[in-house]
């Protein structure tokens, strides 16, 4: 055993062995030698993976690449100097300088264009004569400026008090301190989420000067939940007369204005329109119809403000109402889809107000434009709903109508409920209307004590 030892100790002398931190080091370089091997060799790998015919095309079509790139920049080099030299004579023409000094400057102000390089003019592209008259069908010709909210409330509140004013009612003048402390629940309200409300805020609907005092809060800066409480608050403390102008001066220009700038309407807002409600006849008149008398409606702001008329359930008298005046106003797109809503709800409705509505669809008789689809849904959904309460020279004259004004799809389903339909005065002859003979209105009686019996599976 020593001698082992002692061969061991001869085979590595002591003097030639190395520290533990240098062996450290040699073997992180030997790693490192390999690594860098390893990635030599897996790089030939590649470059011999890729045929030379492969690796041919690419530096071609980079040499066209560059070649096109530098064709283009001579183009455009050209371009900017062609009008240059066609404004003076090539004999005094100063060379421009390279670096692109004053002289550069005066050649891009003598820019006459692209006349020379392209065939577009410029101008505005000419609009053809059917989409002019598509688009006179369905918007009206009356536009509105482009104003601030807080002007539109301001005038809307000034119209109201110069009628008021008219009727003989003098003006109040409000005390400093009044002035100040509206002043600060205006403020409050900017910024309102949730909690009560400022109790002077809920006097104003007490109040005979109301309107001047509600101005002071600055309505067009009310945060939408404040908007809500605000129509509350009018909405159950007021009548519907004065109802009618917050609605008109305050709550509508709110509607539109946030439809417009967010592309959609806040949820407050959406609920105090369907709190506004509460007094239909004040909704239709300070919301409804000065939205469609404007004549600048839109067909998003129709949708969101139809869909609280097809879901919140309407008196049928102020439906009524508010349909006759509907038909009544000049045409535009957004009024026949407030027709197709009325008419869909299925109320019994007065002879008057369906002459009025057969009366507003004859207007467009003798009329050359095409009409657009809304107008022929809405004149389908009259004749579905009330086609056996119109007299038999009122079908003539739809049958005479519906020969200007067509469409490929509608018109046909028009004609054939105007053909299965009974006369006003008559019994109507559908079976599907009339009710069955043999309907059993008594209630079966059965005796429980003497009940069949039922066989077994044994049996």
């Amino acid at each position: 055993m020593a001698g082992k030892k002692r061969k061991s100790s001869e085979k590595q002398p002591k003097g030639s062995r190395l520290p533990l931190g240098a062996d450290a080091d040699a073997v992180a370089d030997a790693g490192k030698r390999r690594r860098s091997g390893a990635a030599k060799r897996h790089q030939a790998e590649e470059e011999e993976s890729v045929p030379s015919s492969i690796s041919a095309k690419i530096l071609r079509e980079a040499l066209k690449q560059q070649q096109e790139e530098g064709l283009a920049d001579s183009r455009h080099a050209a371009a900017a100097a062609a009008p240059a030299v066609s404004a003076a004579p090539s004999t005094s023409f100063p060379v421009p300088a390279a670096d692109g000094g004053e002289d550069d400057d005066e050649d891009v102000d003598e820019f006459d264009g692209f006349d020379a390089l392209s065939e577009y003019d410029g101008g505005v592209p000419e609009i053809d004569e059917e989409d002019e008259k598509a688009l006179a069908a369905f918007m009206s010709k009356d536009t509105s400026s482009k104003r601030s909210l807080g002007d539109i409330i301001l005038q809307k509140i000034r119209e109201k008090d110069a009628t008021v004013s008219t009727e003989g009612r003098p003006a109040v003048k409000l005390d400093s301190r009044i002035i100040e402390l509206y002043k600060e629940v205006g403020q409050l309200l900017s910024r309102y989420t949730s909690g009560k409300i400022p109790k002077a805020f809920k006097r104003i609907p007490s109040l005979e000067c109301w309107a001047d005092v509600l101005q002071l809060t600055e309505p067009q800066n009310w945060s939408p939940n404040a908007v809500y409480q605000a129509t509350r608050l009018f909405s159950s403390n007021m009548n519907a007369k004065n109802a009618v102008r917050f609605y008109e001066a305050i709550l509508l220009p709110r509607l539109r204005h946030d439809i417009k700038q967010n592309k959609r309407l806040h949820f407050a807002l959406y609920q105090s329109m369907k709190k506004s409600l509460y007094k239909p006849a004040a909704f239709f008149k300070g919301i409804l119809l000065p939205l469609c008398q404007e004549g600048n409606c839109t067909l998003r702001e129709a949708v969101i403000i139809g869909s609280i008329i097809q879901k919140v359930t309407i008196p049928p008298l102020h439906a009524s109402a508010a349909l006759m005046k509907l038909a009544d106003l000049e045409y535009c797109g957004t009024t026949s889809y407030f027709i197709k809503l009325f008419l869909d709800k299925k109320y019994a409705l007065p002879y008057r107000v369906l002459d009025a509505v057969f009366a507003h669809f004859m207007r467009f008789l003798d009329d050359e434009r095409s009409m657009p689809v809304i107008w022929h849904q809405s004149l389908l959904a009259f004749v579905e709903r009330y086609k056996n309460e119109l007299e038999k020279k009122d079908k003539e004259q739809l049958s005479r109508l519906l020969d200007n004004q067509k469409h490929y799809l509608v018109t046909p389903e028009i004609r054939r409920e105007l053909r299965s339909s009974a006369n006003r005065g008559e019994k109507p002859t559908d079976m599907s209307i009339c009710s069955p003979v043999s309907v059993i209105t008594k209630p079966i009686e059965e005796d429980r004590w003497n009940v069949p019996e039922v066989p077994m599976e044994e049996d």
